[in-house]
Parts: C-alpha cells; sequence; structure tokens
C-alpha cells in the first residue's frame, strides 16, 4: 500500500507495471497466444491528462506478450550532473532503454549541467546527437535546485520528474512515481528511503544523517512527508510552474523547500517505497550540505512564525464578527470625538411629541 501525504482520495498500486497501468485505466492489447497467457482489461474514462490510448502492436516475438499502450501523457526526466563523465553516458543510455521498453508514457531526458569543468559537458552533448529522446542544457552556475528550477519551468512536458544520474533508485519505482500524477490522483510524487516497504542499502552515518535530519523536519516544520532529500521527485507541470517562483533556494535545500510550500499551499504529496543502493562516489559534501540544510529550516521556521504573527495581526485589526442587528435595533455609531450619540434624543428635539419609536397619546 502506497502513502499519500494530503487529502484521502482514489487508490494506490502495486509497484509493478500492471499493477499501476491497472491503477490507471491504462489499456492492454492482447498479442495471439495460448489462452492461458491473455490478459484483458475493460478501457474505462481516465481523468486529468490521460487521452484516449492508441494501442501498440508487440514487436516482441514471443507469442501471447501483453505490452501496455502508449498514452498520450508526456513526461520529461530530468537528470541534474556535476562533473560526472565517468557515469553519465552508460546511465543515461540505460535509462533511455529502460523507458523505451518499459514506460508506457512518451518521454524525454534532459542532462542538465551544472558548471562542471571535466568532460561531462562534452559527453553530454554527443548524447543529444547520438540516443534520440534525450536534451541537453548547460548553466554556469552549480545547484541542483537551479538546475531543476530551469529545466522544470522550460518544459512543456505534462509532468516533470528528476532522478540522480547514479540511478540509486531502482528504475521499477519511476511508473509509481509518476502514475498518480498522470491519473490526478496526486499533484508531487517522491520516492521515500524512510517509508515502510522500502530497502535501503547503505552506510551507518548517511542513514542517521538521513533519519535525524528528516525528524528535526518533522519537529520544525511539522511535515508530514517523510523522506525530504531523496533524489527521486516528480510534479504535475502546471503546479511547478505555479510553486517554482515562491522557491528561494538554489542548492541541495530546494528538494526539502519545495516540499514544504507545496504542503502549505494544499497540494497532495503522494510517497513511494524505494529500493535505493548508495553511490559511494558521490559528488555530495555532507557537513556542508547539512549545515546549509539547518539554515534553511530556521529560514522557514521564521517565515511561518512571521506569517502567523502577520495573520493574527490582520485577525485583530478586523476584530470579532458583528452579528446582525435585530429588527427595529439601529445600531449605534461612535463620531470622532469619541462621545457615544443618543439617537433617541435627536429624535426628540425634532419631534417634541414623540417618546421612543411610537406616538404620543398625551393631549388626544
Amino acid at each position: 500500500m502506497r502513502k499519500a501525504v494530503g487529502p484521502p482520495g482514489g487508490s494506490f498500486c502495486d509497484k509493478s507495471v500492471g499493477a499501476v497501468l491497472g491503477c490507471l485505466d491504462v489499456g492492454y492489447q492482447l498479442v495471439p497466444g495460448p489462452p492461458s497467457q491473455h490478459v484483458g482489461m475493460t478501457q474505462t474514462e481516465s481523468p486529468s491528462l490521460l487521452e484516449t490510448p492508441s494501442l501498440l502492436e508487440s514487436t516482441s516475438p514471443t507469442e501471447g506478450r501483453v505490452r501496455p499502450a502508449r498514452r498520450s501523457a508526456t513526461v520529461e526526466v530530468v537528470v541534474p550532473v556535476y562533473n560526472e563523465s565517468h557515469d553519465l553516458e552508460p546511465n543515461v543510455r540505460r535509462l533511455r532503454r529502460y523507458l523505451d521498453r518499459e514506460f508506457p508514457f512518451d518521454t524525454v531526458v534532459t542532462i542538465v549541467d551544472n558548471a562542471s569543468t571535466d568532460g561531462t559537458w562534452d559527453i553530454a552533448r554527443r548524447l543529444v546527437v547520438e540516443v534520440p529522446g534525450v536534451k541537453a542544457r548547460h548553466l554556469d552556475a552549480k545547484g541542483r535546485g537551479r538546475a531543476l528550477r530551469a529545466a522544470w519551468l522550460a518544459s512543456d512536458a505534462d509532468v516533470v520528474a528528476y532522478m540522480d544520474v547514479d540511478l540509486s533508485t531502482d528504475l521499477d519505482a519511476l511508473l509509481p512515481l509518476v502514475a498518480p500524477l498522470v491519473s490526478g490522483h496526486s499533484d508531487v510524487a517522491i520516492g521515500s528511503r524512510l517509508a515502510p516497504g522500502s530497502r535501503v542499502e547503505r552506510g551507518l552515518k548517511r542513514e542517521v544523517i538521513s533519519r535525524v535530519y528528516n525528524a528535526i523536519l518533522r519537529v520544525a516544520l511539522r511535515n508530514r512527508f517523510t523522506d525530504a532529500q531523496c533524489g527521486f521527485k516528480a510534479m504535475r507541470a502546471a503546479d511547478a510552474r505555479a510553486l517554482l517562483p515562491a522557491v528561494a533556494d538554489e542548492q541541495w535545500f530546494f528538494d526539502t523547500e519545495l516540499l514544504v510550500l507545496a504542503e502549505r499551499r494544499g497540494l497532495r504529496i503522494h510517497e513511494v517505497p524505494v529500493d535505493w543502493t548508495d553511490d559511494p562516489d558521490t559528488r555530495v559534501a555532507i557537513v556542508t550540505t547539512a549545515v546549509a540544510d539547518l539554515k534553511g529550516i530556521w529560514r522557514l521556521v521564521r517565515w511561518r512564525h512571521s506569517s502567523q504573527r502577520a495573520h493574527s495581526g490582520r485577525s485583530a485589526a478586523v476584530g470579532p464578527a458583528r452579528a446582525p442587528l435585530s429588527s427595529g435595533e439601529q445600531e449605534r455609531s461612535t463620531p470622532a470625538g469619541g462621545r457615544r450619540e443618543d439617537p433617541g434624543r435627536r429624535r426628540r428635539a425634532l419631534h417634541p411629541g414623540r417618546r421612543g419609536y411610537g406616538p404620543s397619546l398625551r393631549g388626544l
């Protein structure tokens, strides 16, 4: 069972491709084969990004193989890199092969080079020429947040995602990540190494740092998601364009700030437990990143408190709601001098024969 942080609704799927596609009402094509191998699903109306599917014929020589239909929704997968000349080419080729063979949506892989000083940018440009479905962007400054902001805001896809170039996350988690966004069930999706069902292989030091950091987040910011820094996230592109201008950080804290703001704006966050293997050749400076993240948390805490004070001040200025006046009752106003005016006194001066609201019976 997958966990969703946000308003209830919809259902979650098993991580297998068939189950996820079934959850999304994705159509299947039946290829002739033994009756025992035939699998069919009734196509029903799908919300939001999905349109009527066009079924693809299987190119596999194996009879009876069921192949998911290609859907009209588009997904852009961003891979931010800095000095990754060793891992970039084999991992991007592997990712592209997986998407072409296993993924039911149209995709493009965008490499974003963050001012690399080795041959990363040259490799990225060569991959654009040699591998269909790969794009590349070059930035003159470092920062994962800067890379994601530039690529996501320029994207024309329906869903924008990103993953680390080391492919630490099992690629089979990509469809469960994207599926709730395409179906309209959720607005943001994140991989979680701390959610029940995840399988993680990493050293004790990084495990402790990750758990302590996310515990600090929950205490300081009262968020409900379990893993802020897993390099495996996706958003509906329209929500990304609306939210990104409010995110200030350009470095590693970008992920945390994005999720905190998304949660406060009421966006539905879907979590996918992932199989994750630590990369020993990581470019992350753990101590420096941890200090920067703590400063970012403090900035968001101060922002939250200042927002609460501003809201309280506006409420006090407006004051409590005034009950409606009853029939026949008049409101007494206070003039600039601070002295209340008695409306009855004015009526008596204008109509000496009257007392209160009715005519006087004296003299009749």
